[in-house]
């Protein structure tokens, strides 16, 4: 009798522990479907600000490639705050960052300020770079067995935020006149706010600082096959899809397609691009991250050589979607190598660092995409994004004849 309640004391625990788990992946999911709207509203709107606001028309996309540069700058440092207070506050204060982009962007448009809302940018790409953590966040709180559908699960509320973005400027651009995309701006500021409310509740793993200076130095770390391997993955997708999806709205404007194409197109690309989450974490745990990975490298040269059969709507939209997928698996497999490169008590900065690197090299890509295609057409661009696929194809062979490194 005794046994038989001792066994029933211990159900209530594991399966709180249970709910718990869900719990937080369900509200990271969430925020991560609210947050991920600010991307969206970003790359709707930041040329097209941009353009109204600039002194120059050369510098119209300039927001947007400081939107990325605020994304690359912040990770480390907000790898530092989650190691020394933990995940939960740097949500929060990413979440802030949201609300205060979207304010001093409404201040920008309304005072005509072109470097005011490049300011507004920059903090976007702040919220941008902690809203990316997320994904390791939920690995963090689940068993290891089930960290990448956890991790992927997360991801899959980039599906909505591809919905909800598009959408919250379509139905707010025109309501502050005669100030165009101020209303946008509210309405993001707002929804970053909510976001906040959801990651509140969040309840994660505490990591104290005594547990963190456990930890291997971050060289040490940094130079694992596994990592590097993990990080040149993690580069070419982000890269090649910012690289690509930056210059296709472009591209169709200059082989005469209408803007609602182009609109139509970026929408698909980004359902296509978190969509898969809802099945990569499976394929991962069923064939490996490295296959996995491969398989999105191929979907992006598949991308690619699409592109170069022809300029009419269905190639460049068959472009971005196969673009889309092929990204959701390099990345997603990508990151899911880094979980088995760090120890618990090195995961932020580890994480931060994988990021930091694949954010910055992201950056060179955003500015040189319109400037490539405006000098050597679009089938250059595509022609360029086969280079970085073959060095990672590479890399992925190389790395599968190493005989495999002992696991601390």
């Amino acid at each position: 009798m005794q046994d038989g309640l001792q066994i029933a004391g211990f159900a209530p625990d594991a399966s709180a522990s249970v709910r718990r788990e869900r719990g937080n992946v369900v509200r990271l999911a969430v925020a991560q479907a609210l947050a991920g709207a600010n991307s969206t509203v970003v790359y709707a709107t930041g040329a097209v600000v941009g353009d109204m606001l600039a002194p120059t028309t050369a510098l119209a996309t300039l927001p947007v490639s400081v939107f990325v540069v605020g994304m690359a700058l912040c990770t480390l440092p907000a790898g530092a705050v989650a190691e020394r207070y933990g995940r939960r506050t740097t949500f929060l204060l990413g979440a802030g960052s949201g609300v205060l982009a979207g304010l001093i962007a409404l201040l920008a448009i309304v005072c005509s300020s072109f470097w005011l809302f490049c300011a507004g940018t920059f903090f976007g790409g702040v919220y941008a770079a902690v809203v990316l953590s997320f994904r390791f966040a939920a690995a963090d709180c689940v068993a290891a067995a089930r960290r990448p559908r956890a991790l992927s699960a997360v991801m899959a509320g980039g599906v909505f935020a591809g919905v909800i973005g598009p959408q919250l400027v379509t139905h707010t651009m025109n309501l502050w006149a005669p100030h165009l995309f101020a209303a946008t701006f509210v309405g993001q500021a707002a929804v970053a706010a909510l976001s906040a409310v959801i990651l509140a509740g969040v309840e994660l793993p505490p990591l104290t600082a005594a547990h963190s200076s456990a930890g291997r130095p971050l060289v040490i770390i940094a130079r694992q096959p596994r990592f590097i391997l993990a990080v040149i993955c993690g580069v070419v997708s982000y890269l090649l899809m910012n690289f690509l999806m930056t210059a296709a709205p472009l591209a169709m404007k200059l082989c005469g397609l209408p803007q609602e194409s182009a609109n139509l197109g970026l929408q698909w690309h980004v359902i296509a691009m978190y969509a898969p989450s809802f099945w990569t974490g499976r394929l991962i745990t069923r064939f490996g991250a490295s296959v996995i990975v491969a398989v999105g490298l191929a979907l992006i040269a598949a991308s690619s050589s699409v592109g170069l059969l022809g300029i009419d709507v269905a190639h460049f939209w068959a472009t971005l979607s196969l673009l889309g997928i092929g990204w959701n698996f390099g990345f997603i497999g990508a990151s899911a190598m880094v979980l088995e490169c760090h120890r618990p008590e090195e995961k932020a900065r580890v994480q931060s660092l994988n990021d930091f690197v694949v954010f910055g090299t992201m950056t060179f890509g955003s500015f040189l995409s319109g400037g490539l295609l405006s000098s050597f057409g679009w089938s250059t661009v595509l022609m360029l994004s086969f280079a970085p696929l073959l060095a990672a194809l590479l890399a992925l062979i190389g790395f599968s004849f190493r005989p495999a490194a002992p696991r601390s």
